[in-house]
């Protein structure tokens, strides 16, 4: 069986838990190379201890290494002003990118919903983490009903938000919001992060509320089941904590949204937990856990249309 060689850049904590996931459990990607800027970091060695060739050149670092032309798949774990140039010079020799930085370059990409509709991209973008653990569950409501408005709190262990996560919040729920729109397709998204400092700590919860209308509550529930479903295939720690939650709201008692008036329809209230896999970080941490998770599915596919495009056996 064929397989196409991939490399990452970063070594912290989510780069080196993605690197513990392919070389874990490989399918159609070989992990060629893993690129730090930190000569002794724990990712670094970690990749060497597993065979993994190394850098501590950054990008320019990777360009040199004698696998180079043969890597075909890069995935972006730095941050979102590294990735801007990274992304420029990457493409510029021919490598498809998977963006697990807040850059947004490409089109955010959430692997059950829309994985299909973006392989062929040069560059898709992970979202966040809130994004990855919500959107399903709304796009699974919308694909059943016309979901006017959607709403998710994501709550994280403070121990697995890191300083990066802490500086970003403002974008974490602006982005997270956007994607919420344009893929989990609902026509107002809202996105709310809680960092829990509750000793020991908790795995990540998540909360979906959605108002839709033109669907039953039986078809509601059958959508997010199948959708929890397709993302368990890649998170098995994903699970819903208590079954989908209905309200009806008719024209005997409307609910009023300030804003944006009245609303008759249905109120889905979804409850969710993500462990993680404990590949590196900890399993508390699903929040980062479901980013990587994430990125190695895409890369799975896209590694499988490559193998498919070459001639060989995925």
């Amino acid at each position: 069986m064929g397989k196409v060689k991939a490399a990452i850049i970063g070594s912290g904590n989510i780069g080196t838990d993605l690197m513990m996931k392919m070389v874990k459990n490989p399918q159609h990607m070989d992990l060629a190379a893993v690129v730090g800027i930190d000569a002794n970091s724990e990712g670094l060695a970690l990749a060497r201890e597993r065979g993994v060739a190394t850098t501590h050149d950054g990008i320019e670092g990777l360009r040199r290494l004698p696998d180079y032309a043969d890597i075909a798949i890069v995935f972006d774990a730095t941050s979102a002003y590294a990735h801007a140039q990274h992304d420029a010079a990457l493409r510029a020799d021919g490598k498809r990118v998977i963006d697990l930085t807040p850059a947004a370059i490409g089109p955010f990409t959430v692997p059950p919903v829309n994985l299909d509709a973006n392989a062929d991209q040069g560059n898709v973008n992970m979202v966040t983490c809130g994004g990855q653990a919500t959107i399903p569950m709304v796009a699974a409501v919308s694909q059943v009903a016309m979901v006017h408005y959607a709403e998710i709190v994501a709550s994280v262990s403070s121990r697995s938000a890191g300083p990066g996560t802490r500086a970003n919040i403002d974008e974490f729920t602006r982005t997270t919001a956007r994607a919420i729109e344009e893929v989990g397709g609902a026509a107002k998204g809202k996105a709310i992060i809680i960092l829990n400092p509750a000793e020991p700590p908790m795995v990540m919860r998540d909360t979906v509320f959605t108002l839709s209308e033109g669907a039953d509550e039986e078809a509601i529930r059958r959508s997010v089941l199948a959708m929890v479903g397709k993302v368990q295939c890649y998170v098995p720690g994903y699970r819903l904590k208590q079954d989908v939650q209905f309200e009806r709201f008719g024209d005997n008692n409307p609910l009023t949204i300030p804003g944006r008036g009245v609303f008759t329809g249905v109120k889905t209230s979804i409850f969710l937990e993500v462990e993680g896999a404990g590949d590196y970080l900890p399993s508390y941490s699903g929040n980062l856990d479901i980013m990587t998770a994430a990125a190695k599915a895409t890369g799975e596919l896209l590694a499988a249309r490559i193998l498919s495009a070459r001639g060989e056996a995925a």
